[in-house]
């Protein structure tokens, strides 16, 4: 199955959907804001390259604290590898499409609180796996 990078800074949200995806089979990786998540895939220049495979998909939660995940999947944006990579939008804020317009990385969007079954459901759609 994917590898996927949840990027959320309430540990308890990061551990329902680390359990989720673990069940459909998914490794996920964590980080708890967006300069960890940049940190895990190689993207700032002075951090060391990723000893991980890089993941098939990111999710990321938009208000965090250090870096938020705007910021971050702007900077995913601007480098070769993470560029390519999916990004689920995950936001407890309603209007905040317009901010990622401009983000050919960001594939879906989820308000929290989400449903787990639409969860399951987009992400199998993302990456092909057919339905949860």
């Amino acid at each position: 199955m994917a590898h996927i990078l949840v990027v959320e800074d309430e540990r308890d949200v990061v551990t329902l959907i680390k359990f989720l995806l673990e069940k459909d089979g998914h490794r996920v990786s964590e980080a708890y804001n967006g300069a960890e998540a940049l940190q895990f895939l190689g993207v700032e220049p002075d951090t060391p390259k990723t000893k991980e495979q890089l993941p098939d998909l990111v999710i990321i939660d938009v208000m965090m604290p250090v870096m938020d995940g705007f910021t971050a999947t702007r900077k995913m944006n601007e480098h070769g590898k993470a560029k390519s990579i999916p990004v689920v939008v995950l936001t407890a804020k309603g209007q905040v499409r317009d901010l990622f317009e401009n983000a050919p990385n960001v594939a879906a969007y989820l308000e929290k609180p989400f449903d787990p079954k639409k969860l399951k459901e987009m992400i199998s759609s993302l990456l092909g796996t057919g339905p949860a």
